[in-house]
């Protein structure tokens, strides 16, 4: 009999029929929940109807619909092969071993915006992750943009009762799956880790909050989650929904009709708020739809939640890149061409006018005495970077680490590829994470395999252990109160207190994060 023949699982729902490939056993587009179609669209996640026979789940399935992105463009090694479909609720393994051996679970949650993306993008492929840490990797698809996070609840009186946090219990009933079935594949239930980047690190975030979520996994990796609050207000959410429903130009109370809309009407019309949002800004806004704080579904803001010890039991591993915001940058054609005024300007959309220049000088100041970039792009994109990811994820920690072993990181590897311009930005440490980095993106030879190796070895242990410190790396402690970070990049390092002044400069301005 060969591997492929062997290749076969009883899952709740029935068998399915993966593949070997090169050591591992691989099993694509598996469903997780019933389709959330028709009557389903806007509701909770639904369990499997159970099938007969043997399922072929060696293809990927059906991502969310979603819009185009010009960071498809940036990173086309993010594009997505497999079609669109609100049937899009799988999800795919990979195992060293169908046995009962017990392996640690890693379970991703991919990025994009809550618009965007897919768990089969080939920077995903879990392959090199799996075999070198003899782990099982989980990655799945959830319900993006208007079809995951639009709260219809209110708008609609309650005859379409979403809460605009379908894609969060997407992914809880993606991991109710792990529990349930992973140990048919060679994994072990009660070790779990979830990690996530991006709009994936704060969605972990809210999960942290989510009673449902609670003991399906134990412990957490974020990787540059955005922002003190991973989401919308309850109150902004509903004017999203009511502003949606008006640019298709039909009643609230019709709700056959909003229930009718096609896939396509939906995209097309959120495409069209997000430009009228945006205004003379030019193109559209990232996101109209995310996570929404409503008190219930997520019922506390997580940073809040996390203090109060809402994850006491949780290893957590978080940090972000060095230059996050240099990709959403480069959008902009001026970005680069930015002069002193535009950076001044731009700083004043999210801090007061008056703190900006001392702001400014700070970083200026410590960028030139490290020999780094100090034109005012390159301020302005840490500026940003900071405000937008580190600064953020420093307050979780402190929150945190009264709790639960926590420990922190800073990717500092810049991109070769087009002529260094993107630096240590957003989505940057992805590649090594998974062993995916090539020349389209990230780079490639020596030391971006061993950076690449580093970095897995560390996740893997945590996945294992709870502590990321390895035998690549060394020890590593948690933050504590010298705020110890491990900075990821060409040269591997532990730092005390690392860019230092730039966070003492944001404690001056404690209304920026509510402080």
């Amino acid at each position: 009999m060969s591997k492929d023949e062997r290749a076969v699982v009883e899952t709740k729902g029935g068998k399915v029929r993966g593949s070997y490939q090169e050591g591992l056993y691989v099993f694509k587009g598996i469903p997780y929940a019933a389709p959330p179609v028709g009557e389903q669209r806007w509701l909770p996640p639904q369990p499997v109807k159970p099938w007969e026979g043997v399922r072929q789940a060696q293809t990927f399935e059906a991502t969310s619909p979603q819009n185009w992105s010009p960071l498809n463009e940036l990173i086309p090694d993010f594009g997505i092969a497999e079609p669109r479909s609100e049937d899009c609720l799988y999800l795919n393994v990979w195992s060293p071993g169908l046995d009962d051996a017990r392996r640690p679970v890693l379970f991703w949650v991919h990025g994009g915006a809550f618009n965007l993306g897919s768990g089969s993008q080939s920077p995903y492929d879990a392959s090199k992750l799996a075999m070198r840490g003899d782990v099982v990797v989980v990655t799945f698809n959830y319900r993006l943009g208007v079809f995951g996070f639009l709260r219809l609840d209110e708008v609609t009186g309650g005859k379409i009762p979403a809460t605009g946090n379908e894609g969060l219990l997407d992914q809880i009933a993606a991991i109710e799956w792990v529990r349930d079935n992973i140990a048919a594949f060679g994994g072990d239930p009660d070790n779990v880790t979830i990690f996530g980047e991006s709009a994936g690190g704060m969605s972990i975030e809210c999960l942290l909050t989510m009673a449902p979520a609670r003991g399906l996994f134990h412990k957490a990796i974020i990787q540059s989650s955005l922002g003190e609050i991973p989401g919308m207000p309850l109150n902004m959410a509903v004017k999203v929904a009511e502003q949606l429903i008006g640019t298709l130009g039909l009643s609230a109370n019709d709700v056959g009709a909003i229930r009718a809309l096609t896939a396509e009407q939906l995209l097309a019309a959120d495409v069209e708020l997000r430009t009228r949002m945006a205004g003379s800004g030019g193109g559209p806004v990232t996101t109209i739809t995310t996570p929404v704080m409503d008190g219930k579904t997520v019922p506390e803001v997580p940073v809040e939640a996390i203090k109060g010890g809402c994850a006491d039991s949780i290893p957590v591993l978080i940090g972000s890149t060095l230059e996050e915001f240099r990709l959403f940058g480069m959008i902009s054609p001026d970005f680069l061409k930015m002069g002193e005024a535009e950076m001044v300007k731009g700083c004043q959309m999210f801090i007061p006018a008056e703190r900006v220049s001392g702001l400014i000088e700070t970083y200026r100041e410590a960028r030139a005495r490290r020999g780094a970039d100090t034109t005012p792009a390159g301020i302005f994109a840490v500026i940003q970077t900071d405000f937008m990811f580190r600064m953020p994820a420093i307050h979780f920690i402190e929150g945190q680490q009264r709790y639960a072993p926590t420990y922190n990181y800073l990717f500092t590897w810049k991109s070769p590829v087009k002529g260094g311009i993107l630096g240590a930005c957003h989505a940057m440490d992805i590649g090594f994470v998974f062993g995916t980095h090539n020349d389209s993106y990230w780079g490639s030879g020596p030391a971006a395999d061993r950076l690449s190796a580093n970095v897995q070895d560390a996740w893997l242990a945590f996945a294992r252990t709870g502590n990321p410190s390895c035998e690549s790396l060394g020890k590593w402690p948690v933050y504590g109160d010298r705020r110890v970070t491990m900075l990821l990049g060409e040269d591997c390092h532990l730092e005390e207190a690392s860019y230092d002044e730039e966070r003492r400069a944001w404690e001056l301005i404690p209304e920026v994060f509510g402080r």
